[in-house]
C-alpha cells in the first residue's frame, strides 16, 4: 500500500468511500494525516462504512468538518465535480479555497521517481491498460497496474525509479489531476459518453485532454487517430506540444507512427512488422488499435519490439471483454459484458458472423441505431432488461429477435437455437444496473450459465 506523508500532522478530507476512497483514507492515515471521511451512504448520525479504518479517522458529515483547517479534499471520481451541478462537498471546498484532487494525484506525489503511464479513451482503456501491464511484466519491468481498471492507485505497491505505474484514467479521474504528469500518455478514442457529467461534448473532450497536460521533453503522447475528435487533438497539438507525439491507427496507414492493416502491425518509426492474426485475444479492428497503442507505449518505456510481440502472443485478454467462455459443440460463447454502449458493442459485432446476440439492460442515449451496418452479422437477437422494447423497435424488419426479459432466459433460448459455427455473444450495449450490480456481475452470471451448459453437454 502507498503511504502519503505529504499531509503529516494536517487535516485532509476524503469524500466518497468506495474502493478508491478507502485506499485514500488508509494511505493518508498511514502518512500521519488527520483524516475526515464521509460518504452520502453513511447515516447522518455518524458512524463508519468500514471497520478497516484506523481509529484516528474522523467519520463525521462533511458539513461538520473543520473546513478552515483542511488542506485538501480527496474526491471520489464518482462524485459530481461540475455537472449536472457540483456536489455540496465540492461547493464547500471551493468556498474555503480547499484544493479538490483525486487519488492518482496523491500517487504521483507519493512516488515521484516512478514512471507514470496513463491510458484514457471512451472504449478500450481496460484492455490496453492490461496489455501494457502484461508486456512490461513479461519484459521484467517492475510494474503495477490499476486505476479505473479496478485496483485503486493508492492500493498499489510503492515503486521507485525502476518502477512503472500503468493507470487507466477515466474522464472523471482526469478532472481531479492537478500536478501529476504522465511520462507516457495514451488517448485511444473519443465518442459521445458521460455528457451529463461534463456538460457537453466539448467538456468531455477537455477532460480527456487533461492526460497530456504538463508533459515535456522526454515524455511521449500516443494518440490514436481513428476518429475526428482524436485527430483534431493530434492536429491542433493542444496540450501535447512538449512531448513526442506518436500517432497510431487500425484504419489508416501512417508514415510516422504505428498502424495495423489486415492484422499486421507496422512500426514505421523503425521500421518493423508483426503478425497479430494468430493472437486470439487481439481479434478485431478495435483490438488492433489497442495493440498498436500498447506497442508504442511499451517502446516508449524502453522495451524491445521482439519482447513486446512475444508478450502479446501470451496475452490472455480481459475478463468481460470479448472473453471466450466456452466452445460447446462448435458454438462459441463470448462474454462482452463490458460493452456498455453501442460503440463498444460495434467492436464485438464487427469480427463475427452468425451471431446470436444477447443485448439490453439499462439503455444509454442513442440506443443501437448506429449498429445498423452490423445487423447482417446477426442471425438472431435476444433482448433483455429495460432496453428490450426500444431495441425491438430498432431491429423490427431488420433482425429477427426474441424478447427474453432476463439473461437466464436469453442464454437458454440462444443455446437452443445455436448450431455449429454460430457465436452466442453477450454484448449488451447498455449499462447493467437494471438487473445487476455491475457489468462484472452481469458477465459473471453469463459465465456461470454457460458453464452449466458445458457441464450438461
Amino acid at each position: 500500500m502507498i503511504t502519503v506523508a505529504e499531509y503529516k500532522g494536517q487535516k485532509v478530507g476524503v469524500f466518497g468511500l468506495g474502493k478508491a476512497g478507502e485506499a485514500a483514507v488508509a494511505a493518508l492515515a498511514a502518512g500521519g494525516a488527520e483524516v475526515y471521511a464521509w460518504d452520502d451512504r453513511m447515516a447522518e448520525g455518524g458512524g463508519r462504512m468500514t471497520s478497516n479504518f484506523p481509529s484516528s479517522v474522523i467519520c463525521h458529515p462533511f458539513s461538520q468538518w473543520d473546513w478552515k483547517e483542511i488542506k485538501a479534499l480527496v474526491l471520489s471520481p464518482g462524485v459530481p465535480l461540475t455537472h449536472p451541478k457540483p456536489h455540496a462537498v465540492v461547493e464547500l471546498a471551493k468556498k474555503h479555497n480547499v484544493p479538490v484532487i483525486g487519488e492518482v494525484e496523491l500517487l504521483a506525489r507519493a512516488c515521484p521517481q516512478a514512471k507514470l503511464v496513463g491510458i484514457t479513451g471512451t472504449n478500450g482503456k481496460s484492455t490496453t491498460t492490461t496489455l501494457i501491464g502484461h508486456i512490461l511484466s513479461e519484459a521484467g519491468v517492475n510494474v503495477q497496474v490499476g486505476g479505473n481498471l479496478g485496483t485503486p492507485a493508492l492500493a498499489l505497491e510503492p515503486l521507485g525509479k525502476d518502477g512503472v505505474y500503468v493507470i487507466e484514467m477515466s474522464s472523471y479521474q482526469l478532472d481531479l489531476v492537478r500536478t501529476a504528469r504522465f511520462n507516457v500518455a495514451l488517448l485511444l478514442n473519443i465518442t459521445p459518453d458521460h455528457i451529463d457529467r461534463h456538460g457537453d461534448m466539448a467538456g468531455y473532450i477537455a477532460a480527456k485532454k487533461h492526460i497530456f497536460e504538463r508533459q515535456g521533453a522526454g515524455d511521449v503522447a500516443v494518440v490514436a487517430v481513428d476518429d475526428e475528435y482524436t485527430r483534431g487533438i493530434r492536429d491542433s497539438g493542444f496540450g501535447i506540444q512538449g512531448s513526442k507525439v506518436i500517432p497510431v491507427s487500425s484504419q489508416n496507414e501512417l508514415k510516422d507512427g504505428v498502424y495495423v492493416k489486415d492484422g499486421i502491425l507496422h512500426d514505421m518509426l523503425n521500421p518493423e512488422s508483426w503478425n497479430l492474426n494468430p493472437i486470439v485475444a487481439l481479434t478485431g479492428r478495435h483490438n488492433w488499435q489497442n495493440a498498436a497503442a500498447a506497442y508504442a507505449a511499451c517502446k516508449a518505456c524502453g522495451v524491445d519490439a521482439d519482447k513486446i510481440y512475444a508478450a502479446m502472443k501470451s496475452f490472455g485478454g480481459l475478463r468481460h471483454r470479448l472473453q471466450l467462455v466456452a466452445n460447446i459443440n462448435g458454438v462459441r460463447f463470448i462474454n462482452d459484458s463490458k460493452a456498455t454502449n453501442a460503440d463498444a458493442t460495434a467492436n464485438a459485432l464487427a469480427p463475427y458472423q452468425n451471431i446470436l446476440w444477447i443485448a439490453g439492460g439499462k439503455p444509454k442515449e442513442g440506443g443501437i441505431s448506429s449498429l445498423g451496418k452490423y445487423f447482417s452479422n446477426i442471425a438472431h437477437a435476444f433482448l433483455i432488461g429495460e432496453a428490450a422494447g426500444e431495441f425491438a423497435k430498432t431491429l423490427e424488419g431488420k433482425v429477427a429477435y426474441t424478447q427474453c426479459g432476463t439473461l437466464e432466459v436469453a442464454v437458454k433460448k440462444a443455446a437452443e437455437m445455436a448450431k455449429e459455427g454460430d457465436v452466442v455473444l453477450l454484448s449488451p450495449a447498455c449499462a447493467s444496473f437494471d438487473q445487476f450490480k455491475s457489468f462484472e456481475h452481469r458477465g459473471d452470471v453469463f459465465c456461470e450459465l454457460v458453464e452449466e451448459l458445458a457441464n450438461a453437454s
